[in-house]
Parts: structure tokens; sequence; C-alpha cells
């Protein structure tokens, strides 16, 4: 049995137990809880994404009420945190919630324009490792200008890393897929994906800890063009895996 986007009202636990019926015994795959919210999606191919991942299950939130699942009682029922959302405040409540997720150890995956959320929130970005820019930014003196964007690009994704288990075992490859650029990756974010697309950032996808939990960015995803791209699907797997300390 496939487990579909969550219904208002179904549980993590009712979720959860659907996945009894699938060839691994549930407790040994990775629980997914995949937020979305303010950016139109393609949200039954991207859901697939999950879904034909065998190695976990998944509860699927959107925004406002996502942040709800990051209360302790509903917490637990996770191992890593997927974001897809974008444009959206977050409470003092949870921040608190969305901190003590990852200081407990457990992993984050950040996809696509997720890097443009939580702008007001400055601990955001050490958490994510990079920014993307709204407007124009002064950064220590600097100015930046706003980051951009561009639709229905075919361009090149290199591996930057080939040994990380992130990307092990990924060559070179073409995808076609919206670019981001005049964005930033941190410096002590460790990068596993470029590109030398000139509407894009060099730097497209990297790794970090905060505060004990794993963490990945991975630039690509805008619709169901990428998320049926054989190396997108293994790069998510793979980036879940290892945010969940199973690589």
């Amino acid at each position: 049995m496939k487990i579909r986007r969550t219904l208002p009202g179904l549980t993590a636990a009712c979720l959860f137990a659907l996945a009894l019926g699938m060839s691994l015994p549930a407790a040994e795959k990775t629980r997914l809880l995949v937020i979305s919210g303010g950016h139109d999606f393609q949200t039954n191919q991207f859901h697939q994404v999950f879904q034909d991942n065998a190695d976990v299950v998944f509860g699927a939130f959107t925004h406002p009420k996502a942040h709800a699942q990051l209360r302790p009682e509903a917490a637990k029922n996770y191992d890593v945190m997927v974001l897809y959302d974008m444009w959206q405040p977050i409470s003092d409540e949870a921040k608190a919630d969305f901190l003590a997720f990852l200081k407990s150890g457990k992993g984050l995956v950040i996809l696509h324009h997720a890097v443009a959320n939580y702008q007001k929130w400055p601990e955001y970005e050490k958490i994510l490792g990079g920014r993307y820019y709204l407007a124009k930014t002064m950064v220590n003196g600097v100015e930046k200008p706003p980051s951009i964007w561009k639709h229905d690009v075919d361009f090149t994704v290199r591996i930057a890393d080939p040994n990380h288990p992130v990307t092990r075992g990924l060559k070179d490859f073409q995808i076609h897929d919206e670019t981001y650029g005049l964005f930033d990756m941190a410096p002590d974010s460790h990068a596993l994906l470029t590109t030398d697309e000139a509407t894009s950032a060099k730097n497209i996808g990297w790794t970090r800890t905060y505060e004990g939990a794993r963490v990945v960015y991975v630039q690509l995803g805008h619709d169901a063009q990428a998320y049926r791209n054989p190396n997108f699907q293994k790069l998510i797997a793979q980036a879940i895996r290892w945010a969940a300390r199973k690589d």
C-alpha cells in the first residue's frame, strides 16, 4: 500500500499504521514530516518521490497547520523533516519547537524554494547554511542584490563530492528545472552539487550540521520534470538516509 498525502484529521499515528502493509517493517523505515505551503506545486507528482521510496513513510502537512506537527507530542512520530514551503511566518512557539526537533538529533532536508523561507528569522540562515535574498540586503557592509530565478532551463548538475553518502553513486547529470541565481552558500557548508549554468548560482546543493542535526539543501525540484529525473530521486533518497543517520 502506498501512502498518499495526509488529509485533514488524519493523524501521524494513523498514517504510520497504514504503512504496515508495505514491504519492509514500518519500524525500519525513516518517518518523514513533509511540510509545504506558500508556493504552488504539483502535489501528487511531488509526493510520488516519497511514495516510490521504499525506505520511508511520510506525513504531508500544509501551512497554516504544519507547524503543529513540531509540537513535542507530534514530533516524536518523525525522524526527518523535509521543507518545501515558502513565504511563511513562524511564531516564537514554532521556532522553539523547530529548534528542539533539530537539537534532538533529527534530520532536516530543505528543497528548492524553501531556501527563501523564514526571511525574518535569522536563525534559519544558520540552519540552512545559505541565504536567498528577496530584496537588496546589506551583508557585512556589502550590498547583495535580489536573488533571481528562471523557469525551464536545461543544465548540467556536477557532483562536487562523489564520496559523500548523499551523492555516492551519482555522476554529473542533466536536468530540466528552475534555476536560482545570486544566492549564497555559507563558507562552512559542504558543497555537494555545482553547476556552470549562467542563470544559476555555482553551489546548488550542500550539507552541514546544526546543533547535532544533519542538514541537506538541494536547490533542484521545481516540478514534475525534475521530480521524475532518476538522479533527483536517488539524490533525495540518499539525502534523507544521511539526514536520518542511516547512511
